[in-house]
């Protein structure tokens, strides 16, 4: 076979694969700056996606007020213009709202120009509901591409990733997805066991999960609150702190 054809052809498969990583991998950078950690060990950022979701999201804030949890809420904009009290409300307990784009496409395949649209719809959405602009964002899949970190940027948004994602858009039954978030625990365990071995500025970790299913509203969503009624007072008592996005980079005052 022609070398230049096999040089070629790796090139080609070295390419596609640094674009799949950039585009996927949470902490890859190639696409931009992303947070993917909290800047503390003790630090748990628990994030939702797809909201917000009247099924659902107000019995998540009670259960969040019962621990004295703060969270982030990554909203799609139509559901904003549906639910704008259910959004205000989110505010008012205390939890920071960030931007999962207006109607929850893949961006990987979207223009510049598409991509501003949807992040600024999404804006402009959580603007009116409640005066208020996200200083986040998470790309729907977790999918970027060579123009959001422009876009995001414009905007004055920070993309969020995570370090667990552990799949509760899948309807699995409440048992199946505690198992799938128990390496927060194990992780909590083993730096507090070792606490004099490890440093104190050690990153911590950024939980994504889903109050609603960007198909539609009403979505399906209890095992992700069953699953938290069990996790949360676990964390708790393993002394991690709940914070949101903005707290989770923010340096301690001394």
């Amino acid at each position: 076979m022609n070398p230049w054809l096999i040089d070629g052809a790796c090139a080609l498969g070295f390419a596609a694969g640094a674009t799949a990583y950039g585009a996927v991998y949470p902490r890859a950078q190639l696409f931009g700056p992303t947070v993917s950690r909290t800047n503390s060990s003790r630090k748990l950022a628990i994030t939702f996606d797809d909201g917000p979701n009247p099924a659902i999201t107000p019995k998540l804030l009670d259960l969040l007020d019962r621990y004295k949890a703060r969270a982030t809420f990554f909203l799609i904009g139509r559901f904003v213009r549906d639910c704008p009290e259910l959004v205000r409300e989110t505010l008012a307990r205390g939890h920071l709202l960030g931007n999962h784009t207006d109607t929850h496409p893949n961006l990987f395949w979207l223009s510049p120009a598409q991509i501003r649209e949807q992040i600024q719809r999404c804006n402009d959405a959580i603007g009116m509901a409640t005066g208020v602009a996200p200083g986040w964002l998470r790309p729907p899949f977790g999918v970027r591409n060579l123009w959001l970190a422009a876009a995001a940027r414009e905007s004055g948004l920070r993309v969020a990733m995570w370090t667990l994602i552990p799949g509760d858009w899948m309807e699995k039954p409440p048992q199946w997805l505690i198992r799938r978030m128990r390496p927060i625990a194990l992780r909590a365990r083993h730096i507090a066991g070792n606490a004099a071995n490890i440093s104190s500025t050690r990153t911590g970790d950024i939980l994504c999960l889903h109050d609603g299913a960007h198909r539609g509203l009403n979505g399906n969503r209890l095992h992700t609150l069953a699953a938290l009624e069990y996790w949360l007072p676990r964390w708790r008592d393993l002394g991690l702190q709940f914070v949101t996005m903005a707290e989770a980079v923010r340096t301690p005052t001394t």
